[in-house]
């Protein structure tokens, strides 16, 4: 049985639209990426048109229906009861680079203009320690004054990340996002690499969205930040809630999102008191094309915030094989399902 944390809480109060009124505004999408990332060379969502806008209904493949739950309210959130009201209306971006080779570093790079923050992909299945030291040297070669940030997402153990953040930190590390897939973890890396002098910020990503217990992170002193992305969370309200219980800088982040689930992204850093951080919210340039003709991407380091509309040249374009489609239709009907109960 799921954890009563994994419903998002406040969703009734706000309102579940009926499964029929879902259905007929559903829209299955698949949009090829220009590289391989987590695994995929194409992204599949289903796209939600409501009363108040575009909701993007994302969860990836191997997610359970409690897990997926939280994606569907988002994007009920987004499409039915809009966001809260902003504080800023420019977000800074980070250049995010995939676990590519080293030689193809530029190429990544220069889809995203000028920046000031890249995050780079490191700990990737089949790739060495070499591999991401050649990769985080490509970038630093490239921006010289850039703030260098890596993920993991919970590629290492404890003592391969000591070792491996211990040499990546020559190229100056602003922080190692989720370098252990543990909360335990996490916190003996932190304390490892404060005792050695090693100047890396430790930030939780899947140790706060994939959590029942989204706050323990903080609670157990794991993390100098937390990452915080609006679809596995339950939303921009819930989210919000999140960040302010913490008490821990937050940076706010995609889920390989097409420019709906960007929006409610960008919704959430703007409704933050505090944004310390460039957001890793640039991530549609990794499309080969988005799903809407006014793609949020970034200009000059950041994202202007703006509604975006999907095209219907696009979603028929890019509309799911009619198998994918049923298969999506399918969890959209339990997902529901599992919300109404």
């Amino acid at each position: 049985m799921p954890s009563r944390a994994a419903v998002p809480p406040g969703l009734p109060s706000l309102g579940l639209p009926s499964l029929d009124e879902l259905l007929a505004n559903a829209h299955v999408v698949s949009l090829p990426m220009r590289v391989k990332f987590r695994g995929i060379m194409a992204r599949e969502s289903l796209l939600l048109r409501g009363p108040a806008g575009w909701g993007e209904f994302g969860p990836f493949p191997e997610y359970d229906d409690a897990e997926a739950s939280r994606w569907l309210a988002s994007a009920v959130e987004a499409g039915w009861h809009g966001f809260p009201a902003p504080l800023r209306s420019v977000i800074p971006v980070n250049a995010t680079v995939p676990a590519v080779s080293a030689d193809r570093v530029p190429e990544v790079l220069a889809r995203f203009g000028r920046v000031d923050a890249v995050k780079v992909k490191v700990a990737e299945s089949g790739q060495t320690l070499h591999d991401d030291a050649a990769r985080l040297a490509a970038v630093r070669s490239l921006l010289p004054d850039a703030a260098i940030r890596v993920d993991a997402n919970g590629g290492w153990d404890v003592p391969t990340a000591v070792s491996a953040l211990t040499r990546l930190a020559a190229v100056g590390l602003e922080y190692a996002e989720q370098p252990v897939p543990t909360i335990e973890g996490l916190a003996e890396v932190r304390s490892q690499l404060r005792a050695a002098g090693t100047p890396v910020l430790i930030a939780a990503d899947e140790s706060v969205r994939k959590e029942s217990d989204p706050l323990r992170v903080a609670r157990a002193g794991a993390a100098d930040l937390i990452v915080v992305k609006v679809a596995p969370l339950g939303g921009v309200r819930r989210a919000l809630d999140i960040v302010g219980q913490a008490g821990l800088p937050a940076v706010v982040s995609s889920a390989l999102d097409t420019s709906m689930g960007i929006r409610a992204g960008l919704a959430l850093a703007a409704s933050l008191p505090e944004l310390p951080y460039a957001c890793g919210l640039g991530t549609v340039s990794l499309f080969e094309s988005d799903i809407t003709l006014d793609p949020l991407v970034a200009d000059d380091g950041a994202i202007r915030l703006r509604d975006v509309s999907a095209d219907t040249g696009l979603l028929e374009r890019y509309a799911a094989p009619a198998e994918r489609r049923d298969w999506w239709l399918g969890r959209l009907r339990r997902v529901h399902a599992f919300l109404a109960r």
